[in-house]
């Protein structure tokens, strides 16, 4: 059966999702809840994205797993709810998107989703907006999400952006995360202290919260077990983020499973030390592009 390439239907509680499919088979489902990926799968029908079995699947909480939007703010860096209220509210498509450069729409497939600030958000966070995410999937699988920030306010606004990405992966033991070499980072599990990072590759043997600062534009993980390697290039997103709960903190999250740290990895671009600022008018721009291959060693 021919599916076309992108379809807006509704998952099982009804909320609105897009399906991206390309010609080669790769999918990726986004939904307007949270303007958050969903479901990222590449030609052979694999999962490439870690959703927890325990997940809240039912607004107004956001999903555990996938690729859940973070603004205005990261964490609890801030007075607003955990990792800002953009992954919370309903978004909307934009049926009619402005041209992005760089995008070959005979080559790819996309959608456009679009925030904007409402009554209950100038409440909490007086600071009228529009952010808009692109979704893209190209021929080969990859999966790219470009936002923009565009500033209508009469003043200044600062905000932390992340796209806070849940990896599947085989066994957390045999990961490695390279690409951060000689970064300095802030260690969530020691006050935000920061350290500089000494080893050759990031490995895994406890739990992991740490914020990488002015990391390279890629970023690979290599899965051993599954021999796959994921890459992670970004642009205007100069952070990194690394999170793995392991056991202990696995057993306190309501909404994760005791043993789920085991098959995921969380590698975040992100903008989180230096918050961006956009005076009336300015747009900021922030790139993602993933992709997977198989792993050569």
């Amino acid at each position: 059966m021919e599916h076309s390439a992108v379809e807006i239907t509704k998952d099982e509680n009804g909320i609105p999702q897009v399906i991206l499919r390309s010609p080669r088979g790769a999918s990726a489902r986004v939904s307007l809840h949270g303007g958050q990926v969903r479901s990222w799968k590449n030609e052979r029908n694999e999962e490439l994205l870690f959703t927890s079995n325990k997940s809240k699947l039912k607004p107004p909480a956001a999903v555990r797993g996938g690729i859940p939007t973070c603004f205005p703010q990261f964490g609890n860096r801030g007075t607003l709810e955990q990792h800002g209220f953009a992954r919370n509210r309903m978004w909307a498509v934009d049926e009619n998107p402005p041209p992005f450069q760089s995008v070959d729409s005979n080559s790819t497939t996309f959608i456009d989703l679009l925030l904007t600030s409402s009554d209950d958000d100038l409440k909490i966070w007086p600071h009228s907006y529009e952010l808009r995410l692109r979704a893209i999937l190209s021929v080969d699988g990859h999966l790219t999400l470009i936002s923009r920030v565009r500033n209508f306010n009469c003043k200044p606004f600062s905000f932390a952006f992340a796209h806070h990405t849940y990896f599947a992966v085989s066994d957390i033991s045999e990961v490695r995360v390279e690409g951060l070499e000689t970064l300095d980072y802030l260690d969530n599990l020691c006050n935000r202290e920061r350290f500089t990072e000494q080893g050759d590759a990031l490995t895994f043997e406890s739990e992991v919260d740490r914020v990488y600062l002015s990391s390279s534009d890629a970023v690979a993980i290599f899965d051993h077990e599954k021999k796959r390697t994921f890459v992670i290039r970004k642009e205007g997103l100069p952070d990194i983020v690394v999170w793995n709960p392991w056991d202990k903190k696995s057993r306190a999250i309501v909404d994760f499973g005791d043993d789920e740290y085991k098959h995921m990895l969380c590698v975040d671009a992100a903008a989180i030390e230096k918050p961006i600022t956009l005076k009336p008018g300015e747009e900021w721009t922030g790139r993602v592009e993933l992709s997977v291959t198989a792993s050569i060693q």
